[in-house]
């Protein structure tokens, strides 16, 4: 059986409480193991079914910026999905607060925010268009994201994802 998604990730962080409650307050992840002493923690994001999602490993202040695609090979980000346009737009309005959003991508059939951790990691959050909705206007593309548009074409309310059915 081919790979089916992204199992869960794990960072690399300078101080794992303050990486801890971005990820908690931004995303609504929630912490299920700790490894003593700060060195570690394991979130789950809400609704997931898997053990973990995220964790989280720290290496101290005095560890420098990353230079993957800028000095060195590494991972540019990973991205997380959500079942709605109504809840991308929540969490833009949670990554703006926290001061923590980079951008906004229009995709084609995916609508994408971009935003960086308190580490300068880079990750996305992104809602797909459902499988019956794509169309030749739906190709891959990086345009500006006008969500409240977005919102207004699809609803606030459709799940996402390949494979969903939309009720008509």
């Amino acid at each position: 059986m081919p790979v089916q998604r992204l199992n869960h990730a794990v960072l690399y962080v300078r101080d794992v409480a303050r990486s801890v409650d971005f990820y908690a307050e931004v995303l609504g992840f929630r912490t299920v193991a700790e490894i003593p002493g700060g060195r570690g923690a394991f979130l789950q994001a809400p609704g997931s079914s898997n053990d973990h999602d995220l964790a989280l490993f720290g290496i101290g202040d005095r560890a420098g910026a990353s230079q993957a695609g800028r000095a060195t090979v590494g991972l540019y980000h990973l991205a997380w999905e959500v079942d709605t346009l109504g809840e991308l737009d929540r969490i833009r309005g949670a990554l703006q607060d926290a001061g923590a959003l980079v951008g906004a991508s229009d995709h084609g059939s995916t609508k994408a925010l971009y935003a960086h951790d308190p580490d300068g990691l880079e990750f996305e959050v992104c809602w797909l268009v459902p499988a019956a909705l794509l169309g030749a206007d739906t190709g891959m593309r990086t345009d500006p994201l006008d969500l409240p548009a977005e919102i207004a074409r699809y609803g606030a309310d459709t799940p996402g994802g390949v494979g969903v059915s939309v009720p008509g």
